[in-house]
């Protein structure tokens, strides 16, 4: 790493507060070049650019507020990143669906290859990244100019959120390019961890049965140990449970100091998604299951005794 060399990351938020992904990727950032900058590119965002300012480790945070950049469309957030990206050598997105749907737009405008899901740096130019559902790892080397990586958060430690003290510049926000409108949001209530930053997951599969088979067996066991709820694909197409709960490779990549899978077979995509977790444990009663390949505790029983022991044990615990 050079002393030329200069990171942006694009900070993931709601306008109110930072979310927890963009300090995984300031951590990336700050393996990939010796000074690094965050954009904060919002409305009305200013505690979330004071949020910014304060993580350990970035130098400078741009400020962008504009009514265009109220919703995080993608195509006005690849502009507002166009227009400083000529003093950077990498740019760095969070490998959300913010980060996705916009980081191609950034890469295919300054006509480089984007470097996708990054899970360790190698090097200033050299990558490294899960392919085959995350079976093998391949490590990339890019020669572009500038690099465009998204940061699969799971693969690196928070950077701390607390101890730095970068200074603010406000830049102007860009018009909006009128490519896209936001039009309204149904945002799902939920009282539990958010799946991706929980450190506590309980998964259930199509073994369930149904939706009410599922909420009665997997949210006592979550609400013991306040933990947030998953599920497998097969529970979410089977209708069982929400599609924001899909862990796995079309779903979200988690990496809990917990995971425990009630009913879940293991199929190599769902294996993708949860097998970074600190302490997988499996219930299925099926000793032949994929799951019992990568737990540390394997239970073969039916699930709908086996959870309801657990609870009264924990309950016990608890008293």
């Amino acid at each position: 790493m050079t002393s030329s060399m200069k990171a942006l990351v694009i900070a993931e938020h709601d306008n109110l507060s930072l979310k927890g992904a963009t300090l995984p990727t300031i951590s990336a950032a700050m393996a990939c070049a010796s000074e690094v900058h965050v954009l904060v590119a919002g409305h009305q965002a200013g505690a979330v650019a004071g949020a910014a300012a304060q993580i350990q480790g970035v130098s400078k945070v741009f400020h962008a507020d504009g009514a265009s950049l109220a919703h995080g469309l993608a195509e006005n957030l690849a502009e507002q990143v166009l227009q400083l990206a000529s003093g950077y050598t990498h740019i760095l997105f969070s490998a959300t669906a913010s980060g996705k749907n916009a980081a191609p737009r950034v890469a295919a405008r300054l006509d480089v290859a984007q470097v996708s899901d990054i899970t360790k740096v190698e090097g200033p130019d050299t990558f490294e990244r899960p392919i085959y559902a995350g079976n093998a790892m391949a490590t990339v080397q890019s020669l572009d100019a500038i690099k465009v990586l998204t940061v699969r958060t799971t693969g690196f430690d928070p950077a701390p959120a607390t101890g730095g003290s970068a200074a603010v510049e406000s830049i102007e926000a860009v018009q909006d390019g009128g490519q896209s409108q936001f039009m309204g949001s149904e945002l799902a209530k939920n009282d539990r961890p958010e799946l991706t930053a929980a450190k506590i997951i309980v998964s259930g599969g199509r073994a369930l049965g149904s939706s009410e088979k599922f909420n009665e067996v997997i949210s006592p066991l979550a609400d013991k140990l306040g933990a947030a709820i998953g599920a497998s694909r097969a529970a979410v197409d089977a209708g069982y449970a929400p599609n924001d709960w899909q862990v796995g490779q079309t779903g979200k990549i988690v990496a809990p100091q917990l995971y425990i899978a009630c009913g879940i077979s293991g199929a190599i995509q769902h294996l993708a998604g949860m097998k970074d977790a600190k302490v997988i444990v499996a219930i299925n009663k099926d000793p032949e299951a994929p799951i019992f390949s990568v737990a540390d505790y394997g239970l073969e029983a039916d699930l709908f005794t086996a959870v309801p022991e657990l609870i009264a044990e924990l309950s016990k615990v608890a008293n």
